[in-house]
């Protein structure tokens, strides 16, 4: 699937970051799910949110595997980074009129 980019009007595909990010994020927000699989791949804006989501949690995972997350301070500042991505997710999702079912 290719996608207009909205800079240039260049063709571009979704890059391996950009899909394993989503997936994360549908793993993480079952709320949003349908509407992340709905216009995930679509959206630049949420594309871009779901690249830094998977550099954010793969850093995070790496951070806690390394010596048992020695490294409290990072782990606990990547932990704020990865929560703040899924914040601006849910609301971008809201915003498009994807809301979360109590």
């Amino acid at each position: 699937m290719v996608f207009m980019g909205k800079e240039n009007d260049e063709v571009r595909t979704p890059s391996d970051a950009e899909r394993r990010g989503l997936r994360r994020l549908m793993l993480k927000l079952p709320a949003v799910r349908g509407r992340l699989q709905t216009i995930g791949e679509k959206s630049e804006p949420l594309r871009s949110l779901c690249e830094a989501y998977e550099d954010a949690s793969s850093t995070l995972d790496r951070l806690r595997s390394v010596a048992g997350g020695a490294d409290s301070a990072m782990v606990h500042e990547y932990e704020i980074v990865c929560a703040e991505i899924e914040a601006d997710v849910i609301k971008y999702c809201l915003e498009r009129g994807g809301g979360v079912p109590e």
